[in-house]
């Protein structure tokens, strides 16, 4: 189990009771055959540091990619947002279906840090963030660790007509990464928490979790299904899906603080711009 720290132009890593200095590219730990092994080879070697005083994104040039309906209740929630836009049926058919929902998220430059802003958009009116387990897979297709992302969604204009779903998904810091890379060989238990917090004016206004174990599809189908027919050079992130939706009722404002938290990787924090 190691967790990867981006600073500057090295790494953190944490392993064990050591920290670690890495002067590793995050781009060369994408492109490696067995990112595991190598990182375990450099640890050994490499001197002690400090964790970064300020977090950055744990991604390089890597492109975000995401997964839709893949948990009942966002399959239930995706329905209620499009139903006046007769897109319903299109949600329940892509849950039951062999192939998933998978579209673009964002580029680097678009992507928010632990501790950074992220946005809602200026011509929408109802807006969320969507907590979800984040697959770190390499160019050749090979799951090789995981992180939080934060899918800032706005549920009006997907919900006006499914066709508008880039433009609900994808704008300047739309999508949030963090605080950290966790590299492991094991998959994640289906008792792994993911767990959100909103909280406006230091109150919390919004709290939820959901585990593993409610998502309908596996990790590994969702990745072969994203490398089909599509290469990434540099590897690439999947974020795999929300279970956790707040009432309709909910809009996010302004100032409002989001945490999304998975043991063992930690707590992704942002705040809306």
């Amino acid at each position: 189990m190691i967790l990867l720290y981006p600073s500057a132009d090295h790494l953190i890593a944490v392993c064990g009771e050591r920290t670690v200095r890495l002067d590793l590219a995050l781009d060369t730990l994408f492109v490696a055959q067995d990112p595991s092994a190598l990182l375990r080879d450099l640890i050994a070697l490499a001197p002690a540091a400090a964790l970064p005083a300020k977090l950055s994104a744990p991604l390089q040039s890597q492109e975000v990619w995401a997964a839709g309906v893949t948990y009942f209740r966002s399959m239930t929630a995706r329905k209620e947002e499009s139903k006046d836009a007769g897109g319903g049926t299109f949600y329940d058919r892509v849950y039951h279906a062999d192939r998933p929902e998978l579209f673009f998220k964002s580029t680097p430059h678009r992507v928010a840090a632990s501790g950074e802003p992220v946005r809602i958009r200026a011509d929408s009116k109802w807006n969320v963030p969507e907590p979800e387990l984040t697959l770190a897979i390499n160019s050749s297709g090979k799951i090789f660790g995981y992180t939080i992302g934060n899918d800032m969604s706005s549920r009006d204009i997907e919900g006006e007509n499914p066709l508008y779903l880039p433009q609900a998904k994808v704008y300047d810091r739309s999508a949030a990464l963090g605080p950290a890379l966790f590299v492991t060989d094991e998959p994640l238990p289906p008792t792994t928490e993911i767990a959100i917090e909103i909280r406006r004016a230091g109150a919390g206004v919004f709290n939820g979790a959901t585990t593993l174990s409610q998502i309908k599809r596996t990790f590994t189908s969702l990745a072969e299904f994203l490398f089909r027919d599509n290469s990434f050079p540099h590897g690439c992130y999947l974020m795999t899906g929300t279970g956790v939706v707040p009432p309709d009722s909910f809009t996010l404002h302004s100032g409002d603080e989001v945490r999304i938290t998975i043991a063992p990787i930690g707590t992704l924090i942002n705040t809306i711009a």
